[in-house]
């Protein structure tokens, strides 16, 4: 491009390039600026800028392919305030000097597809869009607090250093398309985007993150659809969504978050749907604390998680916990509150009760395992037959499966006074009265009530009429008693 062919504007920033000079058409920053200079220099104003702050794209891709230089100075496109006309289109271009249009208002979505750059900024921009598949960039990625009121398509990017989207807002027409694509991208630091709101999908899938996810304060809104899309999303550091506010699915299925994924004080929402996905995933701390109530399902079959963090007043009515494990769950609360938990999956999970009852002896509250395990077999009792149900009412109001043994110790020194003293009041008859021993109503009772014990009571004396039954009765009850406190005491020991 031949330099009698540019605007006045063009000619300045033409002049500056070669040194790195930085070019700003901006009004505001005079002395005697005012507050209406300051809404004039917004870029959501600059399709009302002039001739003196308007740049044509293929001015830039000239400056940027075949730009002049000088000699002991770093050659930069450093420019804010401009109104960019015209596609800026570096597709599959080398440009080897850095990249800043701040504050810049473009009229077409620029295009970098595959291009491979040193430096990006584009931040506090207003663009249609940015289409930037597989692009690469040496340094970092600035785009904050940009507006995009199309597609940010970055997939396959690949930044050594950070992506920026602080406070960057992303309202596309179509929100059936992800308004942000950074599936399978590496970076080779942070994602960096606090503030970030996103009128329609981000997605995430396969990306690779050198350092942490940062999405705090972050509002993402798809109602009944994916908000966030990060199955597999691979994160070195910790993922931060604290304060952030979900409307739709946050799919993190099979994500890999050796730190913390924090969910603080995050609002979950999609009803009717699944409002956090985080099956198969394997997180060193997942944080569910401080915040509303999850509206929708919590998903977490299959993940691993060293410490949950998960307070019960943010557990939903729907969840799935089939085969979560974990190694540590905080904080801690009583058995009762936990169990509801546990109670609202669409069935009976002999795991899910294992690994809470494994969670609070890791901490040495006995008392609150034996109540899980007690609410176990009380929820496993619903799936059985009726015979089953009646054996398992049966166990559980003599001795609480074995986990309440005292109460069989009630229930035999109950009987033993009532034997006693209905026999006492009327000795049964002997059988052989020269052969039998001393009657004592205590030990004959005793006799009838343990199944192995044997004091030479039974086998001497045989009461009449419902003096018998009684007898009966009383030997039916010890062999349940037994039987139960049995298999409670086995089932007990086999879990220590």
């Amino acid at each position: 491009m031949e330099i009698n062919d540019l605007t006045p504007a063009e000619s300045r920033l033409w002049r500056a390039f070669a040194s790195g000079t930085d070019v700003d058409f901006r009004t505001a920053g005079s002395a005697a600026a005012d507050s209406s200079a300051a809404n004039f220099d917004d870029p959501a104003e600059g399709g009302t800028w002039g001739p003196e702050r308007t740049v044509r794209a293929s001015v830039l891709r000239s400056l940027l392919l075949d730009g002049p230089r000088e000699d002991g100075r770093v050659a930069a496109l450093s420019l804010a305030g401009a109104r960019v006309t015209g596609r800026l289109d570096l597709q599959y271009a080398t440009v080897d000097h850095p990249v800043r249009l701040r504050h810049c208002h473009f009229d077409e979505a620029p295009r970098f597809y595959g291009a491979r750059l040193r430096e990006l900024n584009l931040s506090e921009s207003v663009l249609p869009g940015l289409i930037s598949h597989a692009v690469r960039v040496e340094g970092v990625l600035r785009l904050t607090r940009a507006r995009f009121s199309d597609t940010v398509r970055l997939a396959g990017a690949e930044v050594t250093g950070s992506l920026y989207l602080e406070s960057t807002r992303i309202e596309t027409p179509d929100t059936e398309w992800p308004v942000l694509q950074l599936n399978q991208a590496v970076l080779g630091a942070d994602l960096w985007a606090p503030g970030l709101r996103a009128g329609g999908e981000v997605r995430l899938t396969g990306a690779r993150v050198a350092g942490t996810v940062n999405l705090n304060d972050a509002v993402l809104h798809r109602p009944g659809g994916s908000a966030v899309q990060a199955e597999t999303l691979a994160a070195e550091a910790d993922v931060l969504l604290r304060r952030a506010d979900v409307r739709g699915r946050l799919e993190l299925r099979g994500a890999r978050i050796p730190g913390r994924l924090d969910l603080s004080h995050a609002r979950l929402a999609n009803a009717g749907d699944t409002a956090l996905r985080a099956s198969s995933c394997a997180i060193g701390e997942l944080w569910l604390r401080e915040g509303p109530a999850v509206q929708g399902a919590l998903n977490l079959r299959r993940a691993q998680v060293d410490v949950l963090f998960l307070q019960p007043e943010v557990v939903p009515d729907r969840v799935q916990l089939n085969d979560l494990t974990y190694t540590s769950l905080i904080p801690h609360e009583p058995a009762e509150r936990r169990l509801p938990m546990l109670e609202k999956g669409d069935s009976y999970l002999p795991f899910t009760y294992e690994q809470l009852t494994a969670a609070y002896r890791r901490i040495g509250d006995d008392d609150a395992a034996r109540l899980v395990q007690l609410a176990k077999q009380r929820r496993r009792r619903r799936t059985l037959p009726w015979y089953g149900r009646l054996w398992g009412h049966l166990q559980d109001v003599a001795v609480g499966y074995g986990f309440r043994p005292l109460r069989a110790g009630g229930w035999l020194l109950s009987l033993l006074a009532v034997g006693s003293v209905a026999y006492g009041l009327h000795h049964p008859p002997p059988l052989k009265p020269e052969e039998a021993p001393g009657f004592d109503p205590v030990f004959y009772t005793l006799d009838l009530l343990l199944p192995v014990i044997s004091f030479g009571q039974e086998n001497a004396f045989s009461p009449q009429g419902w003096y018998q039954t009684l007898s009966y009765v009383l030997i039916v009850t010890g062999w349940i008693l037994a039987t139960t406190v049995i298999t409670g005491l086995t089932r007990t020991v086999s879990r220590q």
